[in-house]
């Protein structure tokens, strides 16, 4: 079990087992939704994560199957909601309940929409062209 909370504590949310990818995405949907140059995030199945909030909203993209979950009161993203339905935990959230470090099991072990790249990432994590089932970048 994991916990993570907004910067303001007045929402926390649980997950359980294991997440279903640990990724830095850069698609501009991330980009528009999250707001930084890469999404560095954990994906789970909706049933994986309890939220206890007291004040949480949810916002919609105008135009993509993305959402995102925020509190009311800080606006720190909790999670979002891909178009497959995984709910995408930024991983500042979880790194701030251990000490400002994201333990190493869920440390992000791919990069996916690569070619959507704003800055180059030079690391030696597989860089997926699209999503993690395409081709790979050499």
């Amino acid at each position: 079990m994991l916990e993570g909370q907004c910067l303001c504590g007045e929402n926390r949310l649980v997950m359980t087992g294991e997440p279903l990818a640990r990724a830095n995405c850069h698609c501009a949907s991330c980009r528009d939704v999250y707001g930084g140059s890469f999404l560095s995030a954990t994906a789970w199945q909706p049933s994986q994560l309890t939220l206890s909030a007291s004040n949480c909203r949810d916002f919609s993209h105008p135009t993509k199957r993305l959402t995102r979950t925020y509190c009311a009161s800080c606006g720190d993203i909790l999670f979002g909601t891909n178009r497959l339905g995984m709910n995408v935990v930024p991983n500042q959230m979880i790194a701030r309940s251990h000490q400002g470090v994201l333990p190493a099991h869920l440390t992000p072990e791919m990069h996916i929409f690569y070619t959507q790249r704003i800055v180059d990432v030079n690391d030696t994590l597989v860089k997926y062209s699209e999503g993690w089932n395409g081709p790979t970048l050499d």
